[in-house]
């Protein structure tokens, strides 16, 4: 779901660069904003995700250390 997530914010990113080009080439103010917006929004959501992501458990990215199973030691009594 993350990746999902992070590849929509970059995809919003870059439409707000888009946006942002053709308002100035056109000279509209308001086209130029909005794509400034969609920039600075897509950016703080992104950061939301790198928030997330550090308090995400690992899970199976995590690598464990093998342990071996513990028998019961029988005790001899001489």
């Amino acid at each position: 779901m993350a990746g999902a997530d992070k590849a929509r914010n970059k995809v919003q990113k870059v439409s707000g660069t888009a946006k942002e080009f053709v308002g100035r080439a056109t000279r509209d103010r308001r086209l130029t904003t909005e794509g400034r917006n969609d920039q600075r929004l897509a950016d703080l959501k992104d950061a939301g995700e790198k928030i997330k992501d550090v308090f995400r458990p690992k899970g199976s990215r995590r690598r464990t250390t093998r342990t071996t199973p513990t028998t019961p030691t029988t005790r001899r009594t001489i």
